[in-house]
């Protein structure tokens, strides 16, 4: 498997699970940014291999989503051509601020060790760049 493979899978998965829609897993209604927005943590953390999450404290119903998504990951490892079993992590990080509004962070890492860590704001999410001394 490629690292960019892995990478897209991430997003997509983060992407539709930040649009609130949740049209991977059917229609399935939720806002993961105002139940980050709604504690002191400000953030939600979501491990889509194991349906975990840390940070805000989660309503059923995001509960729910997490869960049909992460039993939804292996026939979406299959379309993007992933065997499963060599995914380490696939956790994504969302929240929302004054500065950049809603946005998520997807941490990927194959069991070879390859890893990235990308950020995205917005939905669709678009790719945050930073600016570097050449630009």
């Amino acid at each position: 498997m490629k690292l960019g493979e892995l990478k897209s899978l991430g997003h997509n998965l983060a992407d539709s699970f930040a649009s609130g829609i949740g049209l991977l897993v059917g229609v399935y209604e939720m806002d993961v940014f105002a139940e980050a927005a709604a504690s002191d943590s400000g953030y939600i953390e979501v491990n889509f291999l194991d349906a975990s999450t840390t940070g805000s404290t989660i309503s059923e119903r995001l509960k729910g989503a997490i869960k049909c998504y992460s039993n939804a990951l292996p026939d979406l490892c299959k379309k993007h051509s992933i065997d499963p079993s060599q995914i380490k992590t696939l956790i994504a990080r969302f929240g929302t601020d004054s500065v950049y509004g809603p946005h998520f962070t997807v941490a990927v890492e194959s069991i070879d060790g390859r890893s990235s860590t990308d950020r995205y704001i917005g939905f669709p999410g678009r790719r945050m760049r930073t600016r570097g001394r050449n630009n």
